[in-house]
């Protein structure tokens, strides 16, 4: 079985952020980090070579396959902030309306700057999805 690529590392956060070279997204991502630490209170960690990501639940599928994975995290894409949240969207209809412009996948909320969304209903809906996987996994970590 393959393994899972995206695992925690001991790679500095501040050094990635530094190599970002766009000034906006390095400040959009330590705003990230105060908000996602302020939810979690849980310190941000690299994991794999691009994601910053908060706290760990630990999956196993049917198929058998498992592994460990941040609660909640964030990714500055090129394009893009990838924000993760793993407790979906299908309870956060109404935060979605009121968020402002963003994009969705399935566990994944896409915005360009954190000026397009309203920081409380952002905060509200990482918190929301924190709570949904403690409650889908109780032995998550913070």
């Amino acid at each position: 079985m393959a393994e899972n690529k995206t695992k925690q590392t001991n790679a500095s956060v501040d050094k990635f952020i530094g190599t970002i070279k766009e000034k906006t997204t390095r400040e959009n991502c330590y705003k990230l980090i105060e908000l996602m630490k302020s939810v979690t209170k849980e310190e941000p960690k690299m994991w794999g070579p691009s994601i910053i990501g908060f706290g760990t639940y630990h999956y196993k599928y049917a198929s058998g396959r498992e592994g460990d994975m941040c609660i909640t995290g964030f990714s500055p894409r090129k394009q893009n902030l990838t924000i993760y949240l793993m407790g979906g969207f299908e309870k956060q209809k109404t935060q979605l309306e009121k968020l402002g412009k963003h994009k969705i996948g399935k566990a994944c909320l896409y915005i360009k700057t954190l000026s397009d969304v309203d920081l409380k209903i952002l905060k509200e809906m990482i918190t929301n999805s924190v709570k949904e996987m403690k409650k889908r996994y109780p032995a998550a970590k913070k």
